[in-house]
């Protein structure tokens, strides 16, 4: 049987979009990142702790946190079907629930690979609600305004990789990376189940398919060839990403200048990873969302660059700066190309599997980088790797951008 939607009802759900709703349901999955994005960044602030306290290489230190990628790259595809299907928040409050748990079992786990579990399967899977389904689900709600949106949706990520990171070594330093773990675990628990429980409205009604190609911009592409071009381009930037975003804190702690210091320079580089999404998201807004991110990605592999002949504490937090700055908007453009040129109905299927390389090449790029050190002894070589990936990033949102300016004859599923 055919289901009809009533008009009046349509025209209701169409002037929610931009709205007062749309911009506190913004603020509210601000905060619901900010809190849960914790699960991204608690594993690089511990990574000399569990060296130290099992024994283990640098590589296998940054296991935990390469698990969690995997963990929060199979959660973005996973709880992307599950929001297309049944609306953001059911899923999102089963993934809060365990994001919790599993930060009070990796506070009481006994080897390196239970850590490397529970942060894989609980930590990293219950974290990836607030990222991709969070964004695909704000896209929702926003027209004009969507870059924007989408971008401080997912700067709620880079805030909690600015002040997770500066609060995580403090309560370290007054007892141990366990007890902070189970601390994160509570406050986890008591502040995004409420936050969850006020997003249960469910997303305008976007119109029936042949509606919904007509606001889609042309390209040259199909959609699989579209996707897949994503997932190549997501998968290498942030390889090249995760070097410093993951090895920062380490890096510093192998100069001589203390995790502490390695913390705040992460912290400096997500925070103005904020301002980056932010300035990114009114980019998209008006030049489209795949110049928005060739730009950002252009950005960072200069920056990248400049870690090579800079290794003094000032000019770390220098260039942690600038690449923070460079980079912040790379990832979020992912979400806001597949709604410019993809179906809104799959929004959450696609852009949780774009997220989902985005994640691989964190995990993949992550450990690679400490096998690298490992090997070398060294951090340079590692950041040349990067580089090389970032270029591939560059190669491929080239090709989408010219692919953009064509016209199409049809576009094949």
């Amino acid at each position: 049987m055919v289901a009809v939607m009533n008009p009046t009802r349509i025209a209701a759900h169409d002037t929610e979009l931009d709205g007062s709703y749309a911009w506190f349901r913004l603020v509210v999955s601000m905060l619901l990142a900010s809190i849960g994005g914790v699960g991204l960044w608690a594993a690089v602030v511990i990574i000399p702790a569990v060296q130290a306290e099992f024994g283990v290489d640098r590589a296998d230190a940054s296991l935990p946190y390469t698990v969690a990628m995997c963990g929060f790259g199979a959660g973005n595809v996973v709880i992307g079907y599950a929001i297309d299907r049944w609306g953001y928040w059911r899923p999102a409050l089963v993934a809060s629930l365990g994001l919790a748990a599993g930060f009070g079992l990796a506070a009481i786990a006994t080897s390196i690979f239970q850590i490397a579990l529970i942060h894989g399967f609980l930590i990293g899977l219950g974290s990836s609600a607030i990222f991709g389904p969070l964004i695909a689900d704000i896209s929702h709600w926003f027209e004009r305004r969507r870059g924007m949106a989408v971008s401080i949706a997912a700067a709620g990520n880079y805030i909690a990789g600015a002040i997770w990171p500066l609060i995580m070594p403090r309560i370290m330093e007054l007892s141990s990376w366990r007890v902070t773990y189970a601390i994160i675990g509570g406050v986890c628990l008591l502040t995004m189940v409420p936050l969850v429980l006020m997003l249960r409205r469910p997303a305008p009604f976007h119109g029936n398919a042949a509606r919904a190609s007509r606001t889609l911009k042309p390209i040259a592409l199909s959609p699989a060839s579209l996707q897949l071009l994503l997932i190549v381009a997501g998968l290498a930037c942030c390889a090249a990403m995760s070097m410093p975003q993951v090895h920062l804190v380490a890096y510093c702690a192998d100069l001589g200048y203390g995790i502490t210091n390695g913390a705040q320079m992460l912290s400096l580089m997500l925070a103005a990873g904020v301002i980056s999404r932010l300035a990114s998201g009114w980019l998209a807004d008006t030049l489209g969302g795949v110049k928005a991110l060739l730009i950002g990605s252009v950005a960072q592999c200069a920056s990248l660059f400049l870690y090579l002949p800079f290794d003094s504490l000032a000019a770390l937090y220098v260039v942690s700066a600038i690449f923070g700055l460079s980079q912040g908007g790379i990832v979020p453009g992912y979400a806001i190309v597949i709604r410019e040129y993809m179906a809104p109905q799959e929004a959450g299927r696609r852009v949780g599997i774009v997220m989902m390389s985005t994640t691989l090449g964190m995990a993949v790029g992550g450990w690679m980088s400490g096998w690298i050190y490992d090997l070398t002894g060294s951090y340079a070589a590692a950041f040349m790797n990067g580089i090389a990936w970032n270029l591939v990033n560059i190669f491929v949102m080239t090709l989408v951008l010219l692919k953009s300016s064509g016209q199409v004859a049809g576009r094949p599923a």
